[in-house]
């Protein structure tokens, strides 16, 4: 296994203004979703002896989950009600007393969150239109496409393609670009703020690449 090529985002004049350190990267991944294997079970019930009450208390002061949290008050979301991706995993495990598989994609999602605290998404990579990037969301776009697709409030955040917005930044993936059964190529993408060093952002989507890449077996 090599590693992946990891791309830049475009990030809109007006978010870049604002936001100057913000960026979003991203890699491309064959497969979609499915069973996870015993081995990546395994590897989140290791995590979750690891990761116990006391170190979720005071996980929030660590660098890297402090600048996320710091970014959402910027951007005037309150961390104490939204939670930040690393927070709401560490509550999931205090609640439900371990890590739950749930299946291969959103496992290696979350290994690599709790690993290396950097928060990673997955969309179908057939449902997108060109690179991705992060702008505000315009009066009449809505998330995804579809009659399903829910409308979007005017000057949001969201992660964007050429054609249309594909998740609420730091928020839901839309609908009709979730990763599913028939899925041939994934797009995992992750979101990078300020004091949150290249390495770290880095290893968060190496260390997915290599859980579905171990999960996918021999190409």
């Amino acid at each position: 296994m090599s590693d992946p090529v990891i791309e830049v985002g475009w990030i809109a004049e007006a978010v870049a203004a604002e936001h100057p350190e913000l960026r979003l990267l991203w890699i491309e991944q064959p497969g979609g979703t499915g069973r996870s294997s015993a081995a990546l079970q395994q590897r989140l019930a290791l995590l979750s002896d690891r990761f116990r009450g006391a170190q979720a208390v005071t996980m929030r002061r660590e660098p890297v989950p402090h600048a996320y949290r710091a970014f959402f008050r910027a951007v005037g979301l309150d961390p104490d009600e939204t939670r930040t991706p690393v927070e709401a995993a560490a509550v999931e495990r205090l609640m439900h007393g371990g890590f739950a598989a749930r299946e291969r994609v959103a496992d290696a999602l979350l290994l690599a969150l709790v690993e290396t605290r950097v928060p990673l998404w997955a969309l179908d990579a057939a449902a997108l239109d060109g690179p991705l990037g992060i702008r505000e969301a315009a009066r009449g776009d809505r998330l995804g496409e579809g009659p399903y697709a829910p409308d979007l409030a005017p000057g949001r955040l969201v992660v964007a393609d050429a054609a249309r917005p594909a998740a609420i930044l730091f928020g839901d993936v839309a609908p009709s670009h979730v990763p599913g059964s028939a899925t041939t190529a994934l797009r995992v993408f992750t979101v990078q703020v300020a004091g949150v060093p290249d390495l770290h952002v880095e290893e968060a989507l190496w260390t997915c690449a290599e859980a579905l890449d171990r999960e996918a077996g021999p190409r």
